[in-house]
């Protein structure tokens, strides 16, 4: 019998799909079910789904955020993540942290490091990411305060945004999750307003795709994005505005990439267990996980 993992999404439900796949010998149907923002059918479904699926990933809010050594909870998360008593929850955060400060390494050889801009509009949410850009000598602007706080404050060194989320995140996570991030059709709506402006800076924009497309600008020529959870219509968008790659961290099942915490929670589903870092990166070798890049320039039926 198929192993069953299903993301649950304060996302819209525009994007719900499923797939099945066979990883290591083992079929896994993967699910992703959007509530459209809405919390307490979130924690409804978990309710649900526990005890009958795998694994349950949550999709459109982050469990934790981390600066440097120090991880934070997200108090709405946490109220998710605890509406399940016997399957286990993740949110993407480990496969995150290691899967995508690796991808960095990887793509060393499309990329300069040294001599490439660097568009992090949540370094917070990704903080792997954002120390192995740091690592190898990207030029990045951190838009933590200018996207999720709406303040026109740019950050450029990583020590400094360390230090003020030693700050303020023990503030914010304590915040409606809603306020920090787009949720249901917030997630669809695009905002071009001043923030769109910061786009100019980058060769690279990385991250969270809702952050990313929510303000990105009509011109992205010889731009590209790294990011996962990208669907068929999210690559016409990128081609449409003249981005040059898309890159994913994550596979590309079904026509779409399915998000981090869907991924974890596949791994975690084979493994009839929790996991720590170094099983992510067994399992990233075991599984050969490497960013996938789009050439977005390329006619459709090439990349096909």
């Amino acid at each position: 019998m198929a192993k069953r993992v299903v993301s649950v999404s304060l996302g819209s439900s525009r994007r719900d799909s499923v797939a099945e796949v066979e990883v290591l010998g083992e079929k896994v149907v993967l699910e992703r079910r959007g509530t459209d923002g809405d919390f307490q059918g979130a924690i409804c479904l978990i309710r649900e789904l526990d005890g009958k699926v795998d694994a349950i990933g949550l999709g459109g809010i982050d469990l934790y955020l981390v600066a440097g050594g120090r991880r934070y909870v997200i108090r709405d998360a946490q109220k998710l993540k605890e509406a399940a008593k016997k399957t286990p929850v993740v949110d993407g955060s480990g496969l995150k942290h290691t899967l995508e400060r690796r991808a960095v390494h990887e793509l060393s050889t499309l990329f300069d490091w040294k001599k490439t801009k660097v568009l992090l509009p949540s370094a917070v949410d990704r903080f792997g990411l954002a120390e192995a850009l740091d690592e190898v000598g990207a030029q990045v602007l951190y838009g933590d305060f200018i996207f999720a706080l709406g303040l026109p404050i740019p950050i450029y060194r990583l020590s400094l945004l360390q230090k003020l989320a030693y700050l303020l995140l023990p503030v914010l996570t304590k915040l409606p999750f809603s306020l920090l991030y787009p949720t249901g059709e917030k997630q669809e709506a695009r905002v071009v307003d001043w923030r769109s402006r910061y786009y100019r800076f980058a060769d690279l924009v990385a991250g969270d795709w809702h952050y990313l497309k929510r303000h990105m600008p009509e011109d992205m020529r010889g731009k590209s994005v790294l990011t996962n959870t990208t669907t068929e219509e999210d690559v016409a968008f990128l081609r449409a505005r003249g981005a040059r790659y898309l890159i994913t961290t994550t596979p590309r099942l079904s026509g779409r990439s399915f998000g981090t915490n869907v991924m974890e929670a596949l791994l975690v589903a084979l493994a009839g267990r929790e996991l720590g870092e170094a099983d992510y990166l067994r399992y990233i070798d075991l599984l050969g996980l490497k960013p996938q890049v789009l050439d977005l320039e390329k006619p459709q039926e090439e990349r096909a």
